[in-house]
């Protein structure tokens, strides 16, 4: 079974997702799809730091996207 996701991404990440997959020679999809890969078989502690630098990184994004829905 598949699942669905669906994210929010602002013009300036999508389009820095859409040349790093270019350069790849990948879609900006298949890209998501392995960089999720990755973090799903890093060891929890590699996983719980990357995943802290994000937040903190766009705390601003997330309150800001939370305050309007």
């Amino acid at each position: 079974m598949m699942n669905t996701v669906t994210i929010s991404l602002t013009d300036a990440q999508w389009k820095k997702l859409q040349d790093k997959a270019q350069r790849m020679g990948i879609a900006p999809e298949m890209l998501l799809v392995a960089t999720l890969e990755d973090l799903l078989v890093r060891p929890e502690e590699d996983f719980r730091r990357t995943v802290e630098y994000v937040v903190q990184k766009n705390a601003e994004l997330y309150r800001r996207l939370s305050a309007g829905a």
